[in-house]
């Protein structure tokens, strides 16, 4: 249950922080949903990884899906070499996951000094 309730507070809260501040703050907000919430290390990088994957990815999918996916081809040739945005979006979202995750391990780790 924790680890439902973590990936929501950390996509809602992610979601609600980057509409005002610039991207990385979601590794912020990792951080304090992990530190805030206590779980085991792993369940921690989880929550936050699946969070973030999961908004990302939606996240790019809907502003691709809003201009019928023009940009997203173009950048994934430049990218990707290859015309297919979908894996730029699963990519967008590997990016932010990572990020998360590392942050909610921290915050994980950082509550049991």
């Amino acid at each position: 249950m924790k680890l439902i309730v973590s990936i929501l507070l950390t996509a809602l809260l992610s979601f609600a922080l980057s509409l005002y501040l610039p991207w990385w703050i979601i590794a912020v907000a990792a951080f304090a949903v992990a530190a805030a919430i206590h779980q085991a290390p792993w369940k921690a990088f989880l929550s936050g990884f699946l969070a973030l994957f999961l908004l990302w990815t939606i996240m790019a999918w809907w502003i691709s899906a809003a201009n019928n996916n023009i940009l997203a081809e173009k950048i994934s040739m430049v990218i990707l070499k290859k015309d297919n945005p979908v894996m730029l979006m699963l990519v967008t979202g590997l990016i932010g996951g990572l990020v998360a995750g590392f942050a909610a391990l921290s915050g994980s780790l950082a509550r049991k000094l």
